[in-house]
């Protein structure tokens, strides 16, 4: 017996043993039960930290306690090694993407087979070797050929550090998650994918309750979350005229302004209409507005996910443009809202302050008119401060709503739909809070 551990000359007699046989090369086995263990790849950032340990070493002891249960283990690694942050490093340390990326790529292999994870090295990729995004690029091509990739122009987040876009997650604060600088609103072209078309079917997999529901080994709050992040809102969409023109005497988007509302049953409530701060009605009154430009400026910084605008100070600007009401006639003031996404709808909503509680503090603050047009029975009203019966659809009855009076929410919304489609401004409408993805491109270092 040795009185002292050498683990050296025990590791490399273990690993020379390992690599004689092979050990952890994987073929087809059908006597054999198959289990596929692999973890999320590593990007080659240059060398292993502890969070790798700890994560590669689960999926190691995984990996072995079933190999001796008789499985067929995959465990495989990969790279991924594809994207910004490899660019970035790269531009720091003035040397090439490929070369950055490949060193750190050896260096770190080279960690990982000295700590003996039994890894099926003969399955490694790595995503910036032209073997493997030539599908990348293939079956991009073929989801544009079936329209499920489509480019358009639109609203972003733009990290103007890094130089790239941003998800409504990756903003924090108003500022971009990895570099920290003040995040702008940019509008650009790109890549999305239109998983839009899928939502429903996405919600029938996860919806708590739901019959044709797939995921139903899933804690019913993970799920709630997802159905939640899907969103559907069924109401209607409909337009408020205008006559307001571009420099070229062209009506500014027809002359209609849409919006979408859950409540159609308080339309008749509307006294004033917010836009987002890259609507095309708000870029036209700004163009003679230096306040106004201003104050879109200001918008444009800042967090954009429902969570932060949900707690931030709801801040307005009047365009000194008036839109039509399509069934009353009367004019409705436009103001811009920092709380109106461009990206939610079709950048504008109609204020409601009686029965909305976020319209309602808007409303208080800027002085604007609360008129109120549903009532729930036993409830008084009040436009001094907000009580959640105000926005209570489900008890309400519409009031001061000429032809509405006395209906209920779905009559009402019926009633409304009927109306716009008459004069031809609106329908009926399901939307979704879910969004297609955008497919953000590096500028040098990353799948074309």
């Amino acid at each position: 017996m040795q009185d002292k551990y050498n683990h050296i000359e025990l590791e490399r007699a273990a690993h020379e043993h390992w690599a004689a046989r092979d050990a952890y090369r994987v073929t087809e086995d059908d006597s054999k039960k198959k289990f596929y263990a692999c973890s999320m790849l590593p990007y080659p950032s240059g060398k292993l930290h502890m969070g790798h340990v700890r994560n590669y070493t689960i999926n190691d002891m995984l990996t072995r306690h079933l190999r001796m249960k008789g499985y067929n283990v995959l465990m495989p690694m990969g790279w991924d090694a594809f994207g910004l942050p490899a660019e970035n490093a790269a531009l720091k340390n003035k040397v090439p993407p490929a070369q950055w990326t490949y060193d750190n790529i050896a260096y770190m292999k080279k960690q990982m087979q000295s700590m003996g994870l039994a890894i099926d090295w003969s399955r490694e990729v790595a995503t910036c070797d032209p073997e493997y995004y030539r599908w990348n690029q293939w079956l991009f091509l073929k989801m544009l050929d079936k329209g499920i990739a489509y480019r358009k122009t639109q609203v972003v987040n733009w990290d103007p550090v890094d130089q790239t876009v941003l998800a409504n997650e990756q903003v924090i604060d108003g500022r971009g998650w990895r570099t920290g600088a003040l995040v702008e609103k940019r509008e650009i072209p790109g890549y999305y994918l239109k998983i839009t078309d899928y939502a429903q079917e996405l919600l029938d997999h996860v919806q708590v309750g739901n019959d044709k529901a797939t995921l139903t080994g899933w804690p019913d709050k993970v799920r709630l979350m997802q159905e939640n992040w899907i969103g559907k809102s069924s109401g209607v969409r409909f337009a408020f005229t205008h006559d307001i023109r571009d420099a070229q005497g062209q009506l500014i988007q027809d002359g209609k302004m849409y919006v979408f509302t859950t409540r159609a049953d308080t339309v008749m409530g509307v006294t004033f209409c917010a836009v987002a701060p890259e609507h095309p009605l708000a870029t036209h009154a700004a163009a003679s507005n230096p306040a106004l430009t201003a104050f879109i400026e200001e918008c444009k910084k800042g967090g954009t996910t429902e969570a932060e605008l949900a707690v931030k100070e709801k801040e307005g600007m009047a365009t000194g443009l008036f839109v039509t009401h399509p069934l009353t006639g009367e004019s409705v003031e436009v103001w811009v809202g920092n709380y109106v996404l461009m990206g939610y709808g079709d950048g504008a909503v109609m204020g409601v302050p009686a029965h909305d509680e976020r319209d309602f503090a808007f409303a208080k603050k800027y002085s604007l008119p609360i008129r109120q047009v549903v009532a729930v029975e036993g409830e008084s009203f009040s436009t001094e401060a907000w009580a959640d019966s105000y926005g209570d659809k489900q008890k309400s009855v519409c009031v001061n709503s000429g032809v509405l009076d006395g209906l209920g929410h779905a009559q009402a919304v019926d009633k409304v739909a009927e109306l716009v489609g008459a004069k031809g401004l609106g329908e009926k409408k399901t939307t979704w809070r879910l969004r297609d993805w955008g497919v953000s491109r590096q500028r040098y270092w990353g799948t074309p």
